[in-house]
This record gives structure tokens, C-alpha cells and sequence, in this order.
């Protein structure tokens, strides 16, 4: 009996022992450190339960993106159940569905989800947006409505009907409004040069005394990069925050990392897709949140514009696999949904094969080390310099033209991927934001 008490004890030693080995050693890999899923952006909860069932065996997370049930609260919980039963965690996608009634919905979801609910996925593209389409703003003091247009414009309307209308190249479009007569108005046109141009029925006398190019760009919301800079934080600022208070709060972007953190974001989604460089997007989001001790990943978006839309399976695999190994701890398919297209959305059978064998043989493969590639250089731009850097000729915030530093930093840029590649970060200049001490080379904008 002693025998058989001692051999019982001595085997149970031994496997302890083993599993602390195979645990130290990387034997056993614990997935719930990343997570990996995809974006479900169909109209039904039916078809995301489908999606559902077809990934669960391979991902961890199911994202919900669907413009239009994000305001439809019960099927948001109805999807959030299923994915939770499924044993994945859940993260909605809400644009700018911030209402008093959502704090209520946000509380219960927190209780009835626990650590199943990773967050909130909270608008999206707001840098990309900053540098390539319309975006509005609000003068909270004046009561002022400003515009960004895609083409780089600012429209400014002021509470009294008046619109000033900035032209990148320079021109001024001003429109004063009668209230007696539409005849009465006035449209007029200022140049650099000093040049006026008044549209008839008006003349010179119906301008104001301040109406002349100076003054008129004296009155130019965005005059500076570090004005565009804190518009562009602030903007949403008071939203994020409480989300980043109350929970997780989550976008994706394609460019401006940094000022998203800025603005409040815990976590940032680096767009792999439309033949962005993946050494690049890598450098911009994961420097942005070693600095700001932010998390960061990534999510497959578009090649293309027209179908098949994504890469092919391979491209992916490896995307998804360089972005792991260079510690992105979440990876997200973003899959659109067409009318009466594919049941499940632009994903095809490649695409499914590539996202399991990701889950497959490198997340839960104890060989390949979240984080093993890390950044020993770093590229430090001007402060709150809001540069596309997608080509030397990108606007700065969407509003100013390239300039010669655009050209000298695109020149060490692509020195620096060339001779570093995923060892790179880039960063901005920033007192709050010291650099890390393990960047052993540091490429300052204006080094010669």
C-alpha cells in the first residue's frame, strides 16, 4: 500500500514537474493573450451568426461592424450572446453613438459579458479621414461651423450666415448674406495678390470695412500644424475619454496614429491593405504606442476597389504573421458584406484557410513569439507634424501642402526601412513622451 501511495506521488510530481518545463520552455501557448477574429459588416444577426459558426474554431474574437444594426441595441446583444456562447469575446462597432441612454446599455453589457466584452470599437479612420475627406468641426465658444474638405479647402461659417471660404491655393471666397434680398448678397472673391473680384449685382461698397486678403486670413481657422494638431484631438475628445474611462475604447486608421492615442484611444488598428507598407504602418502604430504605453494590431482591409477587394490568402498569412512577431495583440478581417453576394461577405475560401492557419501554426505555435521582432530604431518627426507619408507629395493634416521637409524625411524614411525594416519605429517629438531607452539608433527629421 505505501508502495503504491509512493509511486502515485512520485508520478504525480513528475508531471508537474514536466508541465512547469513545457510551460517554461513554450511547449504549452496560451492563446488568450492576442485576439483574433473577424468583422462581421452584414445587415441580419442571422448572417453573423453564420459567420459565427464558420470561425469559431479558429479565432477568438467576433467583431461586430454593421452600419446599420449598431443602433439596433437587441440584435447588438443578440450577436453578443452568440459569440460569448461560442466562447469568443465581443467587441461592437458604434459611429458616434454616443446618447445618455448608451451608458445604461454599456454597464449591462460590462456585467452580463465580464471579460468577454473587450471594449467598444468607437468611429473610425480619423486620421485617414483628416487627410483625405470631409470633416466637420465645432467653434464651441462662437457658435462657428468649420469644414475640411477632401481637396484640402476650409470652409468656415460663421453664426450670422457669413462663409469664408479658403481655397488650398490660397484663394478666399467670401459670401455675406442679406436677409431682406438673396440680390442684396454678396459673393466676392479675394487673391493672394491682392486682387478682388465681386460678382454683380454687388460692388465694392457692400463689402465690410474688414473684408481685404489679410484680414480675411487673419480670421482662418487651422493656421498652424499645432492648431490643426489640438482641433484634431479635441475633436471627439469628451466621447473617447469616457469610453476609455468606462471600458476599452477601440478604432482602426490607416494614418496619424499618434493623435489618435492622443485623442484618448486605448487601442489602434493599423490598416494592412491598399498597398500600404506593412514595415511603414508598423513603425507608425507600434511607435505611437510604445511611447504612449498604448496597445496596438492590426486589421486586413482592402487591396483593392473592385473585387476580389482583399489579397490574395498567402499575403495575408504573412501580413498577419510579420505584425505578431512585431507584437500586434490583436488581428481583425475586415469583411464587407455585398447585396446578394457571398453569405459570408468578400471573404473567400483562402481567406478562411489563411485566418485558421494563422490560428494554427503561429498563435498557438510555441516556436513563433509574439513580440520576438522589436524595435532597436527610431525615426523622430517634427511635433504635431500630421504628414500622410503614403508619397512625398501627401498633404499635412489634409490642409497644407508638402513642403521640403515632407521631401528630406521621405528620403531618411526609406533609407531607414531599407537598412532597418521591422526594427524601426516612428515617433514624434514630444516632451510628455520621452524615448525609450532601447532605441540604439535614433534618426532625428533634420539630420544631415
Amino acid at each position: 500500500m505505501k508502495r503504491a501511495v509512493t509511486v502515485s506521488a512520485i508520478l504525480i510530481i513528475t508531471i508537474v514537474l514536466v508541465a512547469v518545463v513545457f510551460a517554461n520552455y513554450g511547449f504549452f501557448k496560451s492563446t488568450e493573450t492576442v485576439y483574433v477574429g473577424v468583422a462581421y459588416c452584414g445587415n441580419s444577426v442571422e448572417g453573423g451568426k453564420l459567420l459565427i459558426d464558420k470561425v469559431k474554431h479558429y479565432t477568438n474574437l467576433f467583431v461586430l461592424q454593421s452600419g446599420s444594426l449598431q443602433r439596433d441595441l437587441p440584435s447588438v446583444d443578440e450577436l453578443g450572446d452568440y459569440a460569448v456562447s461560442a466562447g469568443l469575446y465581443f467587441l461592437p462597432y458604434f459611429g458616434h453613438y454616443i446618447e445618455p441612454s448608451f451608458s445604461t446599455w454599456l454597464e449591462t453589457a460590462k456585467q452580463k459579458w465580464g471579460n468577454r466584452f473587450l471594449g467598444v470599437y468607437y468611429s473610425d479612420e480619423q486620421g485617414g479621414k483628416m487627410l483625405d475627406d470631409n470633416v466637420e468641426f465645432k467653434n464651441t465658444t462662437t457658435g462657428d461651423s468649420i469644414r475640411k474638405t477632401r481637396y484640402g479647402d476650409i470652409v468656415l461659417e460663421k453664426s450670422d450666415g457669413v462663409v469664408i471660404h479658403y481655397e488650398l491655393n490660397g484663394v478666399i471666397h467670401l459670401f455675406l448674406p442679406d436677409s431682406e434680398s438673396t440680390e442684396s448678397s454678396v459673393y466676392a472673391t479675394f487673391y493672394p495678390n491682392g486682387t478682388i473680384k465681386i460678382d454683380e449685382p454687388a460692388n465694392s461698397a457692400n463689402l465690410p470695412s474688414y473684408a481685404n486678403y489679410e484680414n480675411l486670413m487673419s480670421l482662418r481657422p487651422f493656421k498652424d500644424l499645432n492648431e490643426a494638431a489640438d482641433r484634431f484631438i479635441t475633436r471627439d475628445q469628451p466621447n473617447i475619454e469616457y469610453l476609455s474611462n468606462a471600458t476599452t475604447a477601440l478604432t482602426s486608421d490607416y494614418a496619424l496614429y499618434w493623435f489618435d492615442y492622443l485623442s484618448g484611444y486605448d487601442v489602434i488598428l493599423a490598416h494592412m491593405g491598399w498597398n500600404l507598407t506593412v514595415a511603414q504602418q508598423i513603425a507608425l502604430v507600434r511607435g505611437a504606442a510604445n511611447l504612449q504605453n498604448k496597445t496596438w494590431g492590426i486589421v486586413i482591409t482592402w487591396k483593392y476597389n473592385v473585387p476580389p477587394y482583399l489579397g490574395n490568402g498567402t499575403e495575408i498569412f504573412n501580413q498577419m504573421r510579420t505584425a505578431y512577431e512585431c507584437g500586434a495583440e490583436y488581428f481583425v478581417f475586415f469583411n464587407y458584406y455585398e447585396e446578394n453576394g457571398n453569405p459570408y461577405g468578400t471573404m473567400k475560401d483562402e481567406h478562411f484557410k489563411a485566418l485558421e492557419s494563422f490560428w494554427n501554426n503561429v498563435v498557438k505555435n510555441p516556436n513563433i513569439v509574439n513580440g520576438s521582432i522589436k524595435a532597436d530604431s527610431v525615426l523622430v518627426l517634427p511635433e504635431n507634424y500630421g504628414w500622410g507619408m503614403r508619397w512625398p507629395e501627401d498633404k499635412i493634416w489634409g490642409i497644407f501642402k508638402a513642403d521640403d521637409k515632407a521631401q528630406q524625411i521621405w528620403n531618411l524614411l526609406q533609407s531607414i526601412l531599407e537598412n532597418h525594416n521591422l526594427t524601426a519605429d516612428i515617433v514624434y517629438e514630444d516632451a510628455d513622451f520621452p524615448l525609450a531607452p532601447e532605441y540604439q539608433h535614433i534618426y532625428y527629421w533634420n539630420q544631415k
